[in-house]
């Protein structure tokens, strides 16, 4: 996550909101951009060579990775959009969009895994022959291209999970391409074509694998899971911990962006307001300590709230 800053708007008698915005990952543009143009070209120079040599396992990693370049200019242009400031009718900006993305690549390598699926089980009932060679040479130059723009999204995969999925979506399609390298190995050696479909089935397998992780976690944040990585019992032990809390309800915590985790919540106080003091700090720790960069806080003297129950949303 890139600079942060720290404001508060007081909401009228014992409430504050307080929260932190992280800069958006659109310094990744350059990245984006490099990695588009070389996978494309390595798209058509794959898909090529696959029809020409009859070789289904390079048209199965083709087809992967045209998704990955789908893949790349949704999650780049979800990145600009995220950087865009809020407005009257969107008041959270656009920083939901990378869920939106996260969602699109998902579907679009489900329809390509359905594609390449059906073709490599016809060409397993029925094995054609095979360019051992030309495989070897093109998923060889797939191994350079993918790690190399693995290498574009190595400086921030640790603080954006859109950045994070990029990297190892293309570290991964290097070591299918090392695969695919194997493959056609074999074929040379045995002269056995069924060897290819048999590879398509087993790109298709870690394709499918990875896809359903990353459909998993795009439904849960979709939904407004609480993110990974943060417990919300631990949360709300945190919140009751505070000096002058007796209660704490209506608490939720959920996804803004796939880089920023926002929370609200109603605390019990029975001494009354605790001051600027105690909510600066409140919001301090609980993005230093779990990562929640956008609290809002509501202060309550006692608890007859509305939403106090726990099955009350």
């Amino acid at each position: 996550m890139g600079a942060h800053h720290d404001h508060g708007q007081r909401q009228g008698r014992g409430h504050r909101h307080g929260h932190e915005h992280g800069a958006a990952s659109s310094g990744h543009g350059r990245a984006f951009a490099l990695g588009v143009i070389l996978n494309t070209g390595f798209v058509l120079l794959e898909a090529g060579m696959g029809i020409v040599s009859g070789s289904m396992a390079l048209v199965a990693d083709a087809g992967h990775n045209l998704s990955d370049v789908l893949g790349l200019l949704i999650a780049w242009g979800a990145s600009v959009l995220a950087a865009r400031p809020p407005s009257e009718r969107f008041t959270y900006g656009f920083k939901s969009s990378s869920i939106l993305a996260a969602l699109a690549n998902a579907a679009l390598l489900l329809a390509a895994l359905g594609a390449i699926l059906v073709e490599t089980l016809r060409r397993l009932g029925d094995p054609q022959p095979v360019a051992g060679e030309t495989m070897i040479a093109v998923a060889a130059a797939g191994i350079v291209v993918n790690t190399a723009t693995a290498l574009l999204f190595l400086r921030g995969r640790k603080t954006d999970l859109n950045i994070r999925g990029a990297f190892l979506h293309m570290a991964a399609d290097a070591a299918v391409s090392a695969g695919v390298v194997a493959a056609g190995l074999l074929v040379v050696w045995t002269g056995r074509s069924w060897i290819d479909p048999v590879t398509g089935l087993a790109i298709v397998a870690v394709i499918a694998w990875g896809t359903w992780g990353l459909l998993k976690d795009a439904v849960k944040m979709a939904l407004l899971a609480v993110p990974e990585g943060i417990d919300e019992a631990q949360v709300r032990a945190f919140l009751a911990a505070r000096p002058g809390v007796s209660a704490v309800h209506d608490l939720h915590i959920w996804p803004m962006s796939t880089t920023e985790t926002a929370l609200t919540a109603h605390l019990v106080v029975p001494a009354g307001h605790p001051g600027d003091g105690f909510l600066n700090a409140l919001a301090h720790d609980l993005m230093h300590d779990f990562g929640i960069g956008h609290a809002t806080v509501q202060v309550e003297t006692q608890a007859e709230c509305a939403l106090e129950p726990a099955g009350v949303v």
